[in-house]
């Protein structure tokens, strides 16, 4: 049965109980998103595989989550999001389990890829729960509140596995998520919000499509990024896109299409599309490049580590003080402010001397921070609002893809960069993320005429 029409968020204490699940459910698929990179070599040596092998990894976990991210969004609308919600959760646990106890690389590999069903069942409904979670007017700081947790995830994913790896084995990594994950189930089973539930059938072959065209695109840009082109890779792109003309053509007319159209159609929603998949588009090539332009001038790769710091800092101190003023000014004022900022901040470290200090080098890095935190909470919030609640689910599966998207598509085309220009493929990223991030402000701009 449908659950009745739902309050304008949730009475405190469930309110706060109800964000407590969400955050520890967010941090933990957060966390493995980044914090496997760091045992890559590890896995290699255990498992007596190349490290080409190794990176399947990380691989399986994030094409899975990309291919499932939509469809469990619409089912979501379907059977609730607090049902896929926990049974993401379950299921995101037990395969942590798996990953820690298994025998081999392959092994290994598929639990990834159930971990990642997981992860995909909390990312594309967590956006939805937090709109039912907070009141409308407070709904700037609730993702407020979850942009600071995936950001310190994202800052304290390496540091965390370097920790765990100096006292134990790389299967830790895995099992630390066992107890968190039944906690986090024990919270939300009874402080989750409901939604309205929509008495449409499920969208079978769409779900097929939509898995097919992002899996075979994400596996051929990730090829691309990690320098392993071959014909295999062109094939799975040129057939990703095919499929995606056959996936347009199959949901362009539905009422409730799994790549969400009737959404698009909304200039406010489309262009707060745009513009996130920009943002992480410059993000990703800052991250990518500065680690290279950092050890070019002579640091460590230790000191390349604590001088990256100050950018996921500034992105965690600025996002919570972005969401409460989002409840208040527009998107379009705010989340271009921050773009510029991370432009500057771009277009300073691609200028940055070979004399410059480490102090000089961190405030640059804060500024770049600082600026993606402060467009990241804004542009969520009026996505998510854009969208009526019964397709909030549609809204909040389109913002994790376009973080994803934006990410590929990032470090594919520094790798382009790098082939392109072996000696100075860093600084022209650098270059190309400020013209990006500068881009993508102006589009956020635009939505004051929406």
């Amino acid at each position: 049965m449908p659950a009745p029409p739902r309050a304008d968020g949730l009475p405190v204490p469930r309110r706060y109980w109800s964000i407590a699940a969400i955050i520890l459910a967010v941090t933990m698929s957060a966390l493995d998103t980044t914090i496997v990179n760091v045992a890559l070599p590890s896995l290699a040596h255990d498992f007596h595989s190349s490290n080409a092998a190794s990176v399947w990894v990380v691989n399986a976990y994030q094409v899975t989550i990309l291919m499932a991210l939509l469809p469990l969004a619409s089912l979501g609308e379907i059977v609730g999001y607090r049902r896929i919600y926990q049974c993401g959760l379950g299921i995101f646990t037990v395969a942590s389990l798996g990953c820690a106890l298994a025998p081999s690389l392959t092994v290994l590999c598929i639990a990834r890829v159930v971990q990642g069903f997981g992860a995909a069942g909390i990312m594309s409904v967590n956006p939805a729960l937090i709109r039912f979670t907070y009141p409308s007017q407070m709904l700037g700081r609730g993702i407020g509140i979850n942009a600071f947790t995936v950001a310190t995830a994202g800052a304290l994913g390496p540091t965390i596995a370097a920790a765990i790896l100096s006292v134990t084995q790389w299967r830790w990594l895995f099992a630390v998520n066992v107890p968190i994950g039944i906690v986090a189930i024990t919270i939300a089973l009874y402080s989750l919000p409901e939604n309205q539930r929509s008495e449409r059938s499920v969208n079978y072959a769409g779900a097929a499509l939509q898995a097919a065209t992002f899996g075979l695109l994400l596996t051929g840009l990730q090829s691309l990024a990690r320098d392993s082109v071959t014909f295999l890779t062109w094939a799975a792109i040129a057939g990703g896109c095919l499929l995606s003309v056959i996936l347009v053509r199959h949901e362009i007319d539905r009422a409730a299409p799994l790549i969400p159209f009737d959404l698009l159609r909304q200039r406010i929603f489309s262009l707060s599309v745009a513009t996130s998949i920009g943002s992480f588009m410059a993000q990703m090539a800052g991250l990518i490049a500065l680690p290279f332009e950092i050890q070019r001038l002579g640091h460590s790769a230790a000191e390349t580590g604590l001088l990256m710091t100050p950018w996921p800092v500034g992105v965690a101190l600025a996002a919570p003080v972005a969401g409460r003023l989002a409840d208040r000014y527009p998107a379009g004022i705010l989340g271009s402010a921050g773009l510029l900022a991370l432009a500057t901040g771009l277009v300073l470290l691609a200028l940055f001397p070979n004399t410059g200090s480490s102090t000089d080098l961190a405030w640059r890095m804060a500024l770049c921070g600082l600026g993606f935190g402060f467009f990241q909470s804004p542009n969520n919030r009026t996505l998510l609002s854009s969208a009526p609640p019964a397709r909030a689910g549609a809204a909040g599966g389109m913002l994790a893809t376009a973080r994803l998207l934006g990410q590929t598509s990032g470090a594919a085309g520094v790798a382009i960069l790098f082939r392109a220009s072996s000696e100075n493929g860093s600084n022209l990223a650098l270059w190309a993320g400020a013209g990006i991030a500068l881009a993508a402000a102006g589009v956020s701009v635009s939505r004051l005429r929406a």
